[in-house]
């Protein structure tokens, strides 16, 4: 097999080698053959290996003009006059090389001589061509490269400014009941502390999990809440079963079903219920949560959402970040009471699930 560069092209010296080969075989089947003359064949072939050995030569001063960067009618005015000196000495040399060392009559090789230039300087933009293109292409490669580290840096962060947030709640959960005298439920709650915060390292690499991977970290974070809060949370489902593989942003959900318990059931001294629902339309995934409580007033954001608190704005944020203007992420009070938070996106699926990853809510 040939080598081949990063492009899947064949190398220079693969190209190089074929293309003047062709060009040979095009003069043999249109000026040599046609003639039946051998001495033409001799005089053909000495212009094309005279012609061929200037473009070598003429090689290391394209590049040479490529590394300064010029424009391109630049680089073509600098070939051009390279290609006519080029030219001169093919045509002396092919000229010698004909008459064996006899005087060489330079007004019957002005013709050559034009002809030899004009295929050199041919080959020279070919080369600026594919040398530009290639350039061009690494350019676009680096811009989607350098795009996507800073759309993955940036989701990160968001990430990261969500675990702290919700450590610090949880953990005060578990100080809250020490102080009520109920250790053992502080001391259950801190393991499941301990488990999701074991969960989120477990699946830190990823930006999109399936969603049955993140329902199953909501259903740890709901043991932890249901732990705090006892009879008073109660909880339901209606997951479709098709949506189970859908693929979500990592630490979707949970920051939205905290922020429902902690502003919609924990103040109310009944309690109150969450209702998580998943459901594809088409080529749309549609997840709401629910809660049958009451809704702290915040300022309005885009897309209906309120700025109370970090998980929702933060939520907001990485939906922009991952999807731009395909989402939609609402908030709004139903005339039955609570509050109702509305996601959609789009359905793709097949996501590497991590590891043990399942879901029983």
């Amino acid at each position: 097999m040939w080598e081949r560069d990063e492009f899947g092209l064949p190398t220079f010296w693969v190209l190089q080698v074929l293309g003047w080969a062709g060009f040979y075989g095009l003069i043999l089947l249109t000026v040599v053959l046609p003639s039946h003359n051998k001495r033409e064949f001799w005089n053909q072939t000495i212009c094309w290996t005279t012609v061929f050995g200037a473009s070598w030569l003429l090689r290391p001063a394209c590049r040479f003009m490529l590394r300064k960067s010029r424009p391109w009618l630049g680089l073509e005015l600098q070939a051009f006059g390279l290609c006519v000196a080029a030219g001169a000495v093919s045509t002396f040399a092919t000229e010698a090389a004909k008459s064996w060392g006899a005087g060489v009559e330079w007004a019957d090789s002005l013709e050559d001589w034009l002809q030899s230039a004009v295929i050199l300087f041919l080959w020279c933009t070919l080369y600026f061509g594919i040398k530009q293109w290639q350039q061009s292409v690494r350019e676009r490669e680096r811009l989607v490269r350098a795009e996507s580290e800073a759309r993955e840096a940036r989701l990160s962060a968001l990430r990261y400014q969500l675990n702290p947030h919700f450590l610090f709640n949880s953990l005060n959960a578990a100080s809250t009941l020490v102080l009520q005298g109920q250790a053992g439920a502080a001391t259950r709650m801190l393991a499941q502390i301990g488990e999701l915060l074991r969960t989120t390292l477990d699946n830190d690499a990823s930006a999109e999990i399936p969603l049955s991977q993140e329902l199953a970290f909501v259903e740890h974070y709901l043991a932890i809440e249901q732990t705090r809060l006892g009879a008073r949370l109660r909880v339901s489902t209606t997951i479709s079963q098709e949506t189970l593989d859908a693929a979500v942003p990592s630490m979707l959900l949970q920051p939205l079903v905290e922020n429902a318990i902690r502003h919609g059931v924990a103040p109310l001294i009944e309690g109150g219920a969450i209702a998580i629902a998943s459901v594809s339309r088409g080529d749309r995934l549609l997840m709401t949560i629910r809660n049958s409580g009451l809704r702290t007033k915040g300022h309005p954001l885009q897309n209906g959402v309120t700025s109370k608190g970090i998980g929702l704005a933060n939520t907001a944020e990485r939906l922009k970040t991952l999807y731009g203007d395909d989402q939609r992420f609402s908030i709004r009070s139903p005339e039955e009471g609570g509050c109702e938070v509305t996601i959609e996106i789009p359905f793709r699926k097949n996501v590497p699930a991590t590891e043990g990853a399942v879901c029983a809510l």
